[in-house]
């Protein structure tokens, strides 16, 4: 997330705007039951799957004809796929819903389309059979206990939603409310800092030595159905008080660069978000249970670039700064004109992207003109219900305002693992690599992030390495050469981050946001050219000293961890909701 800093004096009044904005537009105590207490599966279910056993007692004659119904959600083309029960029943093949004890008798019930019931990040289903041995179960609706499948899948589960079109493991834990509106299932995500960062604290009026008060935030609300036999639509909608909660442009993050404010590029700072950060619609075509043919569009909107965004990721989810890596990997998040088309193939899905390379401006409040000039593919793989990979490419024109003739190829790749073993106790990581090209023989840039969340209960304890390759330019930094002249290098910067957080409490009941407190602490290991003050003709200044260390305490506001009791990780395939 992009975040910024505020002045000390309005912090109160800050963090009561974050909380009460993102937080408390959640939905009320009757939504909230509806979230996913329905989709405790423990309750009937297990013993759901037992009077399917009678069947073989029944008469020949009336044994095929049970089972040819139970045959036909297989086929998208009979009217009886249009209900969930026939998405359920082909995620188990994939690896994303094994195991699910189905009852049959649900599909039959469900007179109206609804998404299939699979899981979006950070679901935990622990405890569900892994019982595959009969067909009611494979026809079981219990994934469509009025529940939602992935944005742009009826087949896969929601917990591989990602940023954009992205995917997650399915073993990711999810933190979110769900509510039924008609036939739409409803999906609300948020988060809200309120935080004291010091950064280069040990170094006194060196380089990058600043404190200050924030507050980082982000909402996010997403509605989707079905849509006849095949038809998926999704709509989202993601906002950011950043621009309220975040000043001067951005808020001190020791190292980082991106983006320009008043003229002037951003160093050393993080840039806010815009108010509005995501707004798309995409809707998806089931050709069978294994292949869909998807088309996403956002203004603004993420393209084919890279892994889940940063503040997407439950791996980095703890720490409230962006990565030093974002505009290697996931800048591309927030793209005003974006169209993604998607072909998936089981576990594998092939993406192309044509978009607007001109990151957003600092009119943090408008909408920037789309301009269709950029392109990018990525291949997603989830070989596992654990584990994400991603390779992607793209061209990105003149993404930088001050560099307006100045072109960028992108590389990356990824690997994303999660694992759930009980309430609110998981490991979720991510190992992310990106390289940026200039062209004309200017050097390329590389960036490797390695992040990891470890949630016990209450405690979180978590961690972030990255090794990052800046130049003079972006840096503003050149080191004394010959004659006194300006040399311009390239600057290993390396960088680590360890941090704990603590859950306080939920606020009003089981299912209201949950808050934590937290702090962490970076430390910055650098070229000795970066440590030293900088002379040279008409050129002096501080250099960032020997160890830059920073640090942050904080107080977290998020929406609460989604439980799916009685669903065993094993049996859903990849279901850690």
């Amino acid at each position: 997330m992009k975040h910024c800093f505020l002045n000390r004096l309005a912090v109160p009044s800050v963090a009561g705007i974050v909380a009460a904005a993102l937080l408390t537009a959640a939905p009320g105590r009757a939504a909230l039951a509806q979230d996913h207490n329905h989709m405790d599966m423990n309750m009937p279910m297990p013993p759901k799957p037992k009077p399917a056993k009678p069947r073989p007692v029944a008469p020949k004659p009336a044994g095929p004809r049970a089972a040819r119904p139970a045959a036909k959600p297989a086929s998208p083309g009979t009217p009886a796929t249009s209900t969930p029960a026939d998405t359920s029943h082909h995620a188990a093949p994939m690896h994303s819903m094994e195991g699910m004890p189905m009852d049959p008798a649900k599909p039959a019930q469900t007179a109206h389309p609804a998404p299939p019931h699979e899981h979006t990040p950070g679901m935990d289903m622990s405890g569900a059979g892994h019982d595959m041995g009969s067909m009611a179960m494979a026809h079981d609706s219990a994934m469509h206990m009025d529940g939602m499948s992935h944005s742009l899948s009826r087949n896969l589960p929601m917990s591989r939603n990602g940023s954009g079109t992205s995917w997650h493991p399915d073993a990711t834990p999810m933190y979110m409310w769900m509510q039924h509106k008609g036939p739409w299932m409803l999906m609300y995500h948020a988060a809200a800092y309120g935080r004291y960062t010091s950064q280069n604290f040990n170094n006194n009026g060196k380089r990058g030595h600043a404190n200050a008060i924030d507050g980082p935030n982000w909402g996010m609300a997403m509605a989707q159905r079905t849509i006849g036999a095949r038809g998926l639509l999704n709509l989202s909608l993601m906002v950011s008080l950043d621009p309220l909660t975040e000043t001067n442009g951005g808020y001190p993050l020791l190292f980082q660069t991106g983006e320009s404010y008043q003229g002037r590029p951003l160093i050393d700072k993080q840039h806010p978000h815009d108010l509005i950060s995501g707004l798309t619609a995409s809707y998806t075509h089931a050709i069978n249970e294994d292949v869909d043919v998807s088309l996403y569009m956002g203004y603004p909107g993420e393209p084919a670039i890279g892994p889940v965004a940063f503040m997407h990721r439950i791996s980095a989810m703890p720490n409230p700064d962006a990565p030093l890596s974002h505009h290697w990997t996931d800048a591309t998040h927030i793209t005003f004109g974006v169209a993604t088309l998607g072909v998936r193939y089981k576990q594998f899905k092939l993406e192309g992207s044509n978009f607007t390379g001109r990151e957003p401006d600092q009119y943090r409040y408008d909408f920037d003109k789309p301009r269709a000039d950029s392109w990018a593919g990525r291949l997603n793989w989830n070989p596992s219900r654990s584990l994400a990979l991603q390779v992607s490419r793209a061209f990105i024109k003149s993404p930088e305002d001050l560099h307006p003739d100045e072109n960028v190829t992108r590389t990356t790749a990824s690997v994303l693992h999660s694992r759930t073993w009980g309430e609110r106790r998981y490991l979720a990581s991510a190992l992310v690599w990106g390289l940026n090209e200039h062209g004309d023989g200017h050097h390329g840039e590389h960036a490797v992030l390695a992040e990891t969340n470890l949630t016990l209960g209450r405690p979180t304890f978590y961690g972030r390495y990255e090794f990052v390759q800046k130049d003079s330019e972006e840096l503003n930094f050149y080191a004394t050469g010959l004659y006194d002249g300006l040399d311009a290098k390239v600057f290993n910067i390396h960088a680590l981050t360890l941090g704990s957080s603590y859950r306080l409490a939920s606020l009003g009941g089981p299912r209201g946001p949950e808050l934590s407190l937290g702090g962490q602490i970076t430390g910055y290991f650098i070229p000795e050219s970066l440590q030293n003050d900088r002379y040279g003709i008409a050129y002096v200044g501080p250099g960032y000293g020997k160890l830059p260390l920073s640090a942050s305490v904080y107080l977290r506001l998020t929406a609460p961890w989604m439980s799916m009791k009685g669903m065993g990780s094993s049996g859903m395939g990849g279901m850690k909701m």
